[in-house]
């Protein structure tokens, strides 16, 4: 299960949605890309750009694995078969992956969390899946204490030289 961080950001041509507060929120150990089961009306209203994944999980039930709360607007076009905003999408992944992640979060008490939601080269809608530990008040402010180092001392590093 090796980390996707600087391929699938190459990947990644049209970015649907964004969970922007969860590298806030957690330790994020490890990501999985996943495929997603979608309706027609589901990935037009993704290619508006309207989706919202900020308060969504993923949950492993009877060795599948399921997006909850992922809120997908009605397409406006749609007819009387449009779809649920708020239903449950199943995420297609492998056996391996699936076994790996539920142990993780029956052993190691992690949590699956969506990082983003987006359009691969071939067109198909990916999800980026992140094996997560939730970070305490005290961890939040020394990660933002860091970045704010960080950010002063490349303006240091900028001015001076």
């Amino acid at each position: 299960m090796a980390g996707l961080k600087g391929r699938a950001a190459s990947l990644k041509t049209k970015v649907a949605a964004e969970n922007r507060k969860a590298r806030h929120n957690y330790f994020i150990e490890d990501t999985i890309e996943a495929g997603i089961v979608l309706q027609g009306t589901e990935v037009k209203s993704l290619r508006a750009g309207s989706a919202t994944i900020a308060e969504s999980y993923a949950e492993v039930k009877d060795g599948e694995v399921w997006l909850i709360n992922a809120h997908i607007p009605e397409f406006s076009h749609g007819n009387r078969n449009n779809h649920e905003p708020k239903r449950p999408r199943k995420l297609l992944l492998k056996k391996r992956e699936i076994g790996r992640m539920q142990g993780a979060v029956q052993r190691q008490g992690m949590t699956i969390i969506p990082l983003s939601l987006y359009f691969n080269r071939q067109g198909r809608v990916k999800l980026e899946l992140g094996l997560a530990k939730g970070k305490k008040l005290h961890d939040k402010r020394e990660t933002q204490k860091q970045k704010d180092w960080d950010r002063q001392k490349a303006r240091l590093l900028r001015d001076k030289g």
